[in-house]
């Protein structure tokens, strides 16, 4: 089950950043924005609203399978990973630079994500017949 978790992660990771890179591409391929048919038409055909549109299809069906197996709480955290992929694929392939700041939002997501992943595998298992903190109440 670990190996479904890591490649599922890892096909979800490369669809959330296909999607976000795509709309990234396309929104400076068909800039400037203007309300008209002829931006319209820019957007219609510009190949990465597509790249986009298939990205989040991808993400969208990876994240509802992952869901029928892994416990919420690292699936919900891992999601928000793509913030770090982006980042470094803005930064090796689309010639962007990081900010400190960035890089420090960058490694705090990271280790958000990684406090919940051992939270949750360290969490006690709940059964039908055990009482929790809200039974009490």
């Amino acid at each position: 089950m670990r190996k479904f978790y890591f490649f599922g992660f890892l096909i979800l990771l490369a669809f959330d950043t296909l999607a976000q890179v795509g709309f990234k591409l396309a929104a400076t391929s068909t800039a400037p924005v203007f309300l008209d048919l002829a931006w319209l038409h820019r957007a219609i055909v510009e190949k990465w609203i597509y790249c986009a549109i298939v990205g989040y299809l991808g993400a969208f069906v990876t994240y509802m399978t992952i869901l029928k197996h892994a416990p919420i709480g690292p699936a919900f955290a891992a999601t928000h990973l793509e913030v770090v992929t982006v980042l470094l694929v803005s930064v090796l392939f689309l010639g962007e630079r990081l900010s400190p700041i960035q890089i420090i939002g960058a490694l705090l997501v990271m280790g958000g994500i990684a406090l919940l992943a051992s939270q949750e595998q360290s969490a006690p298992e709940l059964t039908a017949g055990s009482s929790s903190s809200l039974d009490a109440a």
